[in-house]
């Protein structure tokens, strides 16, 4: 695993063992993502999403705390998964990273709470799975509208985009901003910085 350029942001690109037969990776290992992090991964819920070609899906986020972490990977087609960063106070407030996951080089994103998510399907029938660290908390959840121009992310040029009738009516950056929406940067470190004192009373208390 390796950090993205958001600060929280990580992408995993497994070794892939194939021969005749098929292939074989490990798209998740809770030691190693516990020694990047510093925290395990809570898993509460874990989804599964089938989408068409030109599907948009984002961006959506969860208050903070307890926020909800991902770890997403696509087992069938491709997505152009992206990460934004919509932590105000945060040193790339605004900033998105965008990362191929499909089913041939099997890469995984984790993003953790805070953080922004979305995803377009670039291929029919792509298959996204995601471990979330919550549960699905309607109240919790947000959105910004995944075209807004001043995010300006680089959608490919040759898909028209198929939103939700949520996502088409959700805020722009802007928008949530003022209206006290967003996560704040300080809070959601400190809502990190939480779970590894956690993590580190549990090993101690082990050994």
């Amino acid at each position: 695993m390796r950090p993205l350029g958001i600060e929280g942001a990580w992408v995993d690109s497994p070794r892939v063992f194939a021969d005749r037969r098929g292939c074989f990776h490990e798209w998740f290992k809770a030691d190693r993502f516990h020694e990047l992090t510093g925290h395990p991964l809570r898993l509460e819920q874990a989804n599964h999403s089938r989408s068409g070609r030109g599907v948009l899906r984002g961006i959506h986020y969860a208050a903070v705390p307890p926020g909800q972490a991902k770890y997403v990977t696509c087992v069938s087609g491709a997505v152009l998964d992206v990460v934004v960063d919509v932590r105000t106070g945060s040193p790339t407030f605004g900033a998105w990273e965008a990362v191929r996951l499909d089913d041939r080089e099997h890469r995984s994103v984790y993003l953790s709470e805070g953080l922004g998510h979305a995803f377009l399907a670039l291929e029919e029938d792509s298959v996204v799975i995601y471990l979330c660290s919550q549960k699905y908390t309607p109240r919790r959840e947000f959105g910004i509208h995944p075209l807004d121009p001043r995010l300006a992310i680089d959608w490919p040029v040759d898909l028209t985009p198929e939103l939700s009738d949520k996502d088409a009516t959700a805020p722009t950056l802007a928008e949530a901003e003022l209206r006290g929406l967003l996560p704040a940067y300080e809070e959601c470190v400190a809502y990190r910085r939480g779970l590894r004192s956690t993590a580190r009373e549990a090993t101690c208390l082990s050994s």
